[in-house]
């Protein structure tokens, strides 16, 4: 997404939700709603004033119960306004949702397999490819770039795989490159992203308030 000319350096933190029970648990969610686990309320609430420390002026979150609430909570330590958009969804696992890796792997394993080797396919059967997730986030990109003011910062709220594709999106990254290069990409965790004069660039990646060990209570299962 190249920037057109005279625009000047806007900015586009990607945040993923904090830990859920199932991220917990190695469940396939997809878009299933799950909320945050107390391990990933306290991922939240540490990481709020650190994005706030980049100055942005709103979050456009994936309206996600887990990316909406994280969202919501980084959101409250700047007092900044938060808006949902379905197109920051997660990507839809279909039949694999709700599943840990073993029973994918045994009930659907050529599937998982053509995934490991790097695949495109839809997951689930019926779910999504991360081709499908980039057509939709790049959707939700070029008419958030479009509304942006210059030199605004805005913060979008997402999940692990739409995240990735967020930024392949901004920085006209393959899905296999940007897989291979950017990585994982930890919960309540953030990248950030500088529009220049031949497009954006990336400035950090796969940033923390650092790890919350452990919340009161008892940890999620």
């Amino acid at each position: 997404m190249a920037a057109p000319a005279g625009v000047g350096r806007r900015r586009i933190v990607i945040l993923r939700h904090g830990e859920t029970t199932h991220n917990a648990a190695g469940i396939w969610q997809g878009q299933l709603d799950s909320d945050l686990s107390e391990r990933g309320v306290a991922q939240a609430r540490a990481a709020g004033p650190a994005v706030m420390a980049l100055r942005p002026t709103r979050i456009v979150s994936s309206d996600l119960t887990r990316a909406a609430r994280t969202a919501a909570m980084v959101a409250e330590a700047g007092g900044i306004p938060v808006s949902l958009d379905a197109r920051f969804r997660e990507i839809h696992a279909g039949q694999w949702q709700g599943m840990n890796n073993e029973e994918v792997a045994r009930l659907f394993p050529e599937q998982r397999a053509a995934v490991l080797r790097g695949e495109d396919i839809k997951r689930g059967i019926d779910g999504e490819s991360m081709g499908d997730v980039l057509e939709r986030v790049r959707a939700g990109l070029e008419e958030l770039i479009a509304g942006m003011e210059q030199r605004e910062c805005v913060v979008v709220s997402t999940h692990g795989a739409a995240a990735r594709a967020v930024a392949a999106a901004l920085l006209d990254l393959d899905l296999a490159v940007a897989w291979r290069i950017l990585g994982s990409f930890g919960n309540c965790h953030w990248a950030e992203l500088e529009e220049g004069k031949h497009g954006w660039r990336l400035l950090s990646w796969n940033v923390s308030a650092g790890v919350v060990d452990s919340v009161e209570g008892s940890p999620p299962p």
